[in-house]
């Protein structure tokens, strides 16, 4: 049993010096990370991008294939959303008073109302027992309608009667400026009310000649285009510049709010030579250039220094650094410049 147990420690000493002079200094141990794989995705010295086919179909990759042509001359316009007067309307008390809620409470900003409904009253304030001599005086006018003129008695009613502050248009709720209970003054605004569907776009233009010559015109909301319709250009200037009034197409406007600033995108009759790109597509290169990725080989994207114009939010129009043929990264772009 000795000897057998003899034989084994040798040999498990022969492995173990064997393993020591095998690993010795510059080698492997295992225990070190495997070595980079050159055909990962990078930056080549030229300034153009290796990318792997595997790595494209993970990033999601997509190019198109450009050609020119002639585009509208597009002017971006700061604008903002504004209310419908046709459509919308606010909720004021003609005399000051105290709030009470209306039969279905106090409307609160989201909540439909109808043309017409009730939201809430107001109780003339007249004061210390002013109020209460006001009622026995309407009672002793009644008491003598025979004798008093209508109209006293109509004054008198109306110095005690509640106002009711009703829906001039159907729609939402827009603002809410009260709580019950609230001692108010004449006049003071209480509600707005707008149709979603039914909201204005207006913009500024320091230019005469663009706002004489809109052809059409898009507002864009994130990555979408809502079409507009120029309905008029104001003749009187606002901070130096005309007010141009648009409606969106097909209620495509519910989704903002009144008050929302905007980018407005005005199309002339006038064009320009240039290719359509998505603006995704678009990118700043160290030296602050606008560049797009051109897929010149199947693992291998250049960058291109462009010149371009917006178009209509979500598309522009590059005038130089392209050509026809030329398959432009659409899609993960920005992942592409991010490559070092």
């Amino acid at each position: 049993m000795k000897p057998r147990l003899l034989l084994s420690a040798l040999c498990l000493s022969f492995l173990f010096s064997s393993t020591l002079v095998l690993a010795g200094d510059g080698h492997d141990h295992g225990d070190a990370p495997p070595a980079a794989s050159g055909n990962g995705p990078k930056r080549q010295p030229d300034g153009s991008v290796f990318l792997p086919k595997p790595a494209q179909r993970q990033i999601g990759v997509r190019t198109l294939l450009v050609e020119p042509g002639e585009l509208p001359r597009t002017h971006e316009l700061a604008g903002k959303v504004v209310m419908d007067p046709n459509a919308g309307g606010k909720v004021q008390a003609i005399v000051a008073g105290r709030v009470t809620p209306g039969p279905r409470g106090l409307p609160l900003p989201g909540q439909q109302v109808r043309k017409g409904e009730v939201l809430a009253y107001v109780t003339p304030e007249v004061g210390g027992n002013s109020r209460s001599l006001a009622e026995s005086r309407l009672r002793r006018l009644r008491e003598l309608s025979d004798t008093v003129p209508r109209k006293v008695i109509e004054e008198a009613e109306a110095a005690v009667a509640n106002e009711q502050l009703v829906a001039p248009v159907s729609g939402v709720i827009a603002s809410a400026n009260v709580v019950s209970g609230q001692v108010l003054e004449a006049r003071e605004t209480l509600f707005e009310i707008v149709n979603p569907e039914r909201l204005l776009i207006e913009a500024l233009a320091f230019d005469m000649a663009v706002a004489n010559d809109v052809a059409g015109a898009f507002v864009a909301v994130g990555e979408q285009k809502l079409p507009l319709r120029l309905v008029g250009v104001a003749r009187s200037l606002r901070e130096q510049a005309l007010p141009l009034t648009f409606r969106g197409e097909g209620g495509a406007l519910a989704a903002l709010a009144v008050g929302q600033p905007v980018r407005v995108f005005v199309q002339t009759r006038s064009t320009v030579p240039g290719i359509r790109v998505p603006a995704a597509a678009l990118m700043k290169n160290p030296a602050n250039q606008s560049i797009v990725w051109v897929k010149t080989a199947p693992e291998r994207f250049e960058p291109r220094t462009v010149t371009a114009e917006p178009l209509d939010g979500t598309q522009v129009a590059v005038t130089s650094g392209l050509k026809a043929g030329d398959r432009v990264a659409v899609r993960a772009a920005t992942l592409i410049n991010q490559i070092r």
